[in-house]
């Protein structure tokens, strides 16, 4: 997945959220069972509190299992995946594919549409012109033919998704439709392995894939997870804001970390759909809490795209919680949305 080869492309630092350092614990206070890795391009870490069968060694194995199984299935780098057959498939025959690949194609669609295109999963052709893809980074800043040529080749309009009694199956309008499921494949993550750890009982636990989380119950020592919205900026780790957003999920998109200059210009990794080209607003940050990671995940892109005030007033409507944080000649101005205010700590 595009945004989840980190490591190797410094693609998702924008997104980061940072977990609170805990203070000294309580003798009342559980233990954290803790695991993290590599996954995806990306890291991963997963904090249960309590005991859990087979301890931190069982743990992790089963957690590198689901995320090893995703990235199969979503990667765009992997030539191999899932998702990467079905791009390679220059054809407009249906295609058949797992109910993972289908589920996050689905919600892809869904919030494409409820962002009027904001969110926009088939922008892959233009992600790789511009250089934040499988591609190499261009030379030279591409042609208004040439994002006129990508934007040919993209549109939410063009995919379709259905869902039979025995089989889910993918179609494109045209041959050389590119999808592209780095902007939810995070959260999506993070929302598998915490229905894993809800079907083995655990009550409390806190599950992050790089920019998008999963939380439920409290930390080890009773409390509500808190968690440290990065501030952005050249310094790694330094925190804006804490919220504590209770059972559900939350994640962060900025334009703010991974970008490249070319011939003067700076260019973020976000890209508009409505232009093929990336983001020249000040809007560097949005952070989104709900249910689903996977949705949170969708969301914050599109409402980088939107634009900060475009973006509260689609939050607004949908009272949907979101944070944002837009650069100005002072530093960087705070707004957020109605529904957000419950998710900040109280003093």
């Amino acid at each position: 997945m595009n945004r989840h080869q980190v490591c190797v492309r410094g693609l998702i630092l924008c997104g980061l959220l940072l977990l609170l350092g805990c203070k000294e614990a309580p003798s009342s206070a559980l233990p954290e069972l803790k695991v993290s890795g590599p996954t995806m391009g990306t890291h991963y870490a997963v904090k249960v509190v309590g005991d859990y069968p087979g301890g931190e060694p069982q743990l992790q194995h089963e957690v590198e299992q689901i995320l090893q199984r995703i990235d199969h299935q979503l990667s765009t780098y992997k030539p191999d995946s899932e998702l990467s057959r079905f791009n390679q498939h220059q054809a407009t025959t249906p295609v058949e594919i797992s109910q993972d690949l289908a589920d996050v194609l689905i919600e892809g669609l869904r919030v494409g549409k409820m962002t009027g295109g904001a969110m926009d999963i088939t922008v892959g052709p233009l992600v790789n012109l511009w250089g934040f893809g499988p591609d190499k980074r261009p030379t030279k800043i591409p042609s208004e033919q040439q994002i006129a040529a990508a934007r040919l080749r993209t549109g939410l309009d063009k995919l379709h998704v259905e869902i039979g009694s025995d089989k889910a199956t993918v179609r494109k309008d045209i041959p050389d439709l590119y999808v592209d499921l780095s902007t939810l494949g995070e959260g999506y993550a993070a929302d598998q392995v915490a229905a894993w750890l809800d079907g083995r009982g655990i009550k409390n636990y806190m599950v992050e894939i790089a920019g998008a989380l999963r939380l439920k119950g409290h930390n080890g020592q009773g409390d509500l997870w808190r968690i440290a919205v990065e501030k952005p900026g050249d310094e790694l780790g330094q925190v804006q804001n804490v919220l504590t957003p209770g059972d559900n999920g939350i994640s962060t998109a900025g334009s703010y970390r991974n970008y490249y200059e070319l011939d003067g210009q700076r260019f973020s990794h976000i890209i508009d759909p409505a232009t093929g080209k990336p983001l020249t607003h000040k809007l560097v940050s949005v952070t989104v809490i709900a249910p689903s990671a996977l949705y949170t995940d969708a969301l914050d892109t599109g409402l980088m795209v939107m634009g900060a005030d475009k973006a509260l007033i689609f939050a607004n409507e949908h009272n949907l919680p979101i944070y944002t944080l837009t650069k100005t000649d002072d530093g960087f101005k705070v707004r957020f949305s109605r529904a957000f205010a419950a998710y900040q700590p109280k003093p």
